[in-house]
């Protein structure tokens, strides 16, 4: 069951994948104040935040969630410079 995905945009993306991108991007600190979980909060590790985030569903969504606005922001942000430095040119 190898089927295509067009409409969803997290389609071969793994929930470390996204939670390992999202510690890169803001840090335990900062991801535990936008997602008030114990896992991000006190001892944060990747392993402990996957146990807890495979177990409870609001969570997940959470994650999944800022993974998305975080790549779309990130995706919007590089067109912006590279349009701007292709003017420079």
């Amino acid at each position: 069951m190898n089927q295509s995905q067009p409409n969803n945009p997290l389609h071969g993306i793994t929930l470390k994948a996204m939670l390992e991108y999202l510690v890169a991007e803001y840090g335990w600190e900062r991801l535990g104040k936008r997602i008030p979980i114990d896992s991000f909060r006190h001892e944060p590790s990747i392993n402990s935040s996957l146990k807890f985030l495979r177990k409870t569903d609001w969570a997940r969504a959470k994650v999944e969630r800022l993974y998305l606005d975080s790549i779309s922001y990130d995706e919007r942000h590089r067109k912006h410079h590279k349009d701007v430095d292709e003017r420079k040119s």
